[in-house]
């Protein structure tokens, strides 16, 4: 099974994501706890691609792939943007940190998935995600 969707950069996209997440673990019969590592997972990595790769230009697409193959769900998502420095990324549990407002997304995603790569130096991301 392959699924891939293109978004506009705009936040309200992120329910197209939300969507096919439905779609995708009621036709793998995903359970409760991995849908919701899942949900949270991507929609971080589709926001970050919305909003900082491709700086909320509507012009500019994310895109996103799912892929599920030997027990694993895959996705990968790709934006438009420059990258970033991804192997400099501030600790949000540090006590500098703490308070905050951004900067947790990539710890959540880390945490949440079974493993994460990131490619095109930092503008794509792929999460991977053990299903049995």
């Amino acid at each position: 099974m392959k699924k891939v969707i293109k978004i506009a950069s705009k936040i309200e996209n992120l329910r197209k994501v939300e969507k096919i997440i439905d779609e995708i673990s009621n036709e793998y019969q995903i359970g409760e706890d991995l849908y919701g590592n899942i949900l949270i997972a991507a929609l971080e990595a589709a926001n970050n691609a919305i909003m900082h790769g491709n700086k909320l230009d509507e012009s500019k697409e994310v895109s996103l792939e799912f892929a599920y193959e030997a027990d694993k769900l895959k996705l990968r998502v790709d934006d438009e943007g420059n990258g970033f420095d991804y192997e400099n990324i501030p600790d949000p549990t540090a006590p500098e940190n703490i308070e905050n407002v951004n900067g947790r997304g990539i710890f959540l995603m880390e945490k949440l998935s079974d493993n994460i790569t990131f490619s095109r130096n930092g503008a794509t991301v792929e999460l991977e995600f053990n299903i049995k």
